[in-house]
C-alpha cells in the first residue's frame, strides 16, 4: 500500500485518474439511483430568468454549490430529471417488478406489463450467439434485425446478443394521443411525450431480463447498449439518460431534441429547432418556449450528461442540415465537463463526419464505435481517450466557439 501510494504521488493527475476510473460505477443496478428532487417548477414564462448560454449542468437548482462528485452528481442528477420531465417530455410511469410476467417463446422474449385490470404485451425478437454465455446485449431501435442502423458486420464479428426494440407497441413514430397501446395501462397520461412513453418500454424489457436471469436469456443485464439513429437515436439518448442499467449509448445522428442544445440550434440555418421539432414526440406545453428558448430552465447537454458516469458515444453526419451537428458538436463538448469532472472522461466519445447517406455509419467511423463495444461491453483493454472528432468544426480557420456557450467550464 506504501508503495502504491508513493507511486500515486510520483505519477500525479495519471494515478488520480485511474483511481477516480476505479472508484465510478460503469454501470448501475437500479433503473434510476438518483434521489427525487424536490425543487420549484415555475410555469410562467414572465417570471423564468433568461439564460442565453448553456445552464451550468452541475450547478445545484436547489441549494448551493455545484455537482463534484458521484455522490453530488446523482442528486444533481434527479434535478435535471425532474425539470426534463416536467418541461419536456412528461412523467415516466414507475413500475413495480410484480406487474411484470417475463417469459421466452423460443427466441422472442414477452413482457406483460398490468396496471389494474389492463396489460400492455411487448414482445421482442432476442438473437444470442453459440454457446451458453452470458454474453452482452445491444438493444437496436426499429426493424433491422437489433443492431439498429448500425453495420451488422460490427456486431457480427463479436459474442454479443440483439434484442430488435419495437417502438410501436408502446406508441406508433407519430402518436395520436390517447389511442396509443401504453394509453391502454394509462388512460389518463395522454400528455405524455413519446420520449417518455418509448423509454418506459425499453426499461420494461430490462425488468424482464432481470426477472428471467441469463440462466434463460443468455443475456448478462450489467453489460447492456442501446442504439438508434435519427429520431430513434433521440430514443437511444433518452432511454441510456433515464435508465442506469444501460452501460452503454450509442445515439446515431441524433440531431435537434436529442444530442443538439435548443439555444444554439437557434443561431443556425433549416435546422431542427424547439419550434419546429415533432410534438408528438414531446409535451406540447414545451411549445410556449418556441420564441423563448432562452427561458427553458435546461437545455440537451443536461440531457446528454444525464448518461454519466455510463459510456456514450454520440455520431453526427453533417451533410443533413436538419441535424444541427454544429448544436450537437457544442451541446457534446458542454456534456463531456460532467464527465471531465467524474474523472471518467474516456467513457464519452463525439464523432462527426460527413460524406455518407443518413443513418448510414460510413466505415470511417467505426473503428470508434468497435472501441466502444469493445471497451464497454466485452471489458477489454481499449484506450478510448480524447475521442472527438469534428474536424469541420475544430480547425484551426473554422473552429466553432465552444467556450462562449460554457463560461462555467471555467470555474
Amino acid at each position: 500500500m506504501k508503495l502504491r501510494n508513493s507511486l500515486c504521488v510520483a505519477l500525479g493527475a495519471i494515478c488520480a485518474m485511474a483511481q477516480a476510473q476505479e472508484a465510478m460505477p460503469l454501470v448501475f443496478n437500479k433503473e434510476n439511483t438518483a434521489p427525487k428532487a424536490n425543487i420549484v417548477m415555475e410555469d410562467d414564462l414572465a417570471k423564468l430568468p433568461v439564460i442565453k448560454t448553456l445552464p451550468d449542468p452541475m450547478k445545484f437548482v436547489q441549494g448551493e454549490g455545484r455537482a463534484t462528485n458521484l455522490q453530488q452528481w446523482e442528486q444533481r442528477r434527479g434535478e435535471i430529471l425532474a425539470q426534463l420531465q416536467h418541461y419536456e417530455i412528461g412523467i415516466k410511469p414507475e413500475v413495480k417488478k410484480e406487474q411484470i410476467k417475463a417469459r421466452m417463446e423460443v427466441d422472442t422474449l414477452v413482457v406483460d406489463v398490468t396496471v389494474g385490470k389492463e396489460t400492455l404485451t411487448l414482445r421482442s425478437t432476442l438473437k444470442r450467439p453459440e454457446g451458453d454465455g452470458p454474453f452482452p446485449l445491444i438493444i437496436g431501435i426499429g426493424f433491422g434485425g437489433g443492431a439498429g442502423s448500425l453495420p451488422r458486420q460490427i456486431i457480427q464479428e463479436r459474442p454479443i446478443a440483439t434484442l430488435g426494440y419495437n417502438f410501436t407497441q408502446v406508441t406508433s413514430h407519430t402518436q395520436k394521443r390517447g389511442e396509443e397501446p401504453i394509453n391502454k395501462i394509462y388512460p389518463d397520461n395522454i400528455e405524455i411525450g413519446s420520449y417518455s412513453a418509448w423509454p418506459w418500454g425499453v426499461s420494461r424489457i430490462i425488468d424482464a431480463l432481470e426477472i428471467l436471469g441469463p440462466e434463460v436469456t443468455k443475456v448478462d443485464i450489467s453489460k447492456i447498449a442501446i442504439t438508434g439513429c435519427s429520431f430513434a437515436g433521440k430514443m437511444a439518448l433518452f432511454s441510456g439518460a433515464m435508465d442506469e442499467r444501460i452501460a452503454l449509448t450509442i445515439a446515431q445522428e441524433p440531431g435537434g431534441g436529442g444530442a443538439a442544445s435548443w439555444r444554439v440550434s437557434e443561431t443556425l440555418g433549416n435546422v431542427e429547432t424547439l419550434g419546429k421539432t415533432n410534438y408528438s414526440w414531446f409535451l406540447e406545453s414545451m411549445k410556449r418556449f418556441e420564441n423563448d428558448v432562452d427561458k427553458l430552465p435546461i437545455d440537451h447537454h443536461e440531457l446528454t450528461a444525464l448518461v454519466a458516469p455510463r459510456a456514450l458515444i454520440v455520431l453526427g453526419n453533417t451533410d443533413y442540415e436538419w441535424l444541427a451537428d454544429e448544436s450537437g458538436y457544442v451541446s457534446s463538448m458542454a456534456a463531456k465537463e460532467v464527465w471531465k469532472t467524474l474523472g471518467v472522461a474516456d467513457r464519452m466519445a463525439i464523432s462527426i463526419e460527413g460524406g455518407h447517406g443518413h443513418c448510414m455509419l460510413p466505415e470511417s467511423q467505426w473503428p470508434e464505435v468497435k472501441m466502444f463495444i469493445d471497451k464497454f461491453l466485452l471489458g477489454k483493454d481499449v484506450d478510448t481517450r480524447g475521442i472527438e472528432i469534428a474536424n469541420m468544426f475544430k480547425g484551426r480557420d473554422n473552429a466553432v466557439d465552444v467556450q462562449k456557450w460554457m463560461e462555467w467550464s471555467q470555474k
